[in-house]
């Protein structure tokens, strides 16, 4: 599979209607090569733009499982020199997303219809988002519990996230 056709997939369409899983088949073609991880992530945030907003890079991603970083930098931090909240509740939807999309059959979609966010301690330093979760064995319509903690370069947990995605069958082409 070339760069490019890989990438082409991961149009909004393609992910929504297509007959494959994309994320899955994007990861398994790119993370064994060197910088695909980055190139994995960045593509994710072409699909879902305010993603690329943190610079998150997705490091471990499997069935049921992901794990994804967030430098600490200007750019995230807010007004008391730790890492702002928007910034990560937008990792914890992250590697939540990327879990369960990496984990759905080829049939299925989902979309967050909401969140709850606790915000344990200030998070300094690398951020990683850890998140596993149930594995939809079909696309029947059903709402999933995703949970992804966040964790410090120490281990300690500065937030928890829980997201209730809905799981449901894509859309056959042409269908409205």
């Amino acid at each position: 599979m070339a760069l490019a056709s890989a990438l082409s997939m991961l149009s909004p369409s393609a992910i929504a209607q297509g007959d494959k899983n994309v994320i899955r088949d994007l990861w398994d073609y790119l993370s064994p090569l060197p910088g695909g991880r980055f190139v994995f992530s960045r593509a994710v945030g072409m699909a879902a733009p305010y993603t690329n907003t943190i610079g998150a890079v997705v490091v471990d991603l499997r069935t049921g499982h992901a794990e994804a970083t967030m430098r600490d930098r200007h750019a995230v931090r807010n007004h008391l020199s730790s890492v702002h909240a928007v910034a990560l509740v937008n990792l914890a939807e992250l590697t939540g997303n990327v879990a369960l999309a990496y984990s759905l059959p080829d049939d299925a979609r989902f979309i967050v219809a909401g969140l709850s966010i606790e915000y344990l301690k200030k998070a300094r330093g690398t951020i990683r988002g850890i998140c596993d979760c149930d594995v939809p064995s079909s696309s029947a319509r059903r709402e999933y519990q995703v949970v992804v903690s966040m964790r410090d370069e120490s281990g300690d947990e500065v937030a928890t996230c829980t997201l209730r995605s809905l799981v449901g069958p894509k859309r056959l082409r042409g269908e409205s």
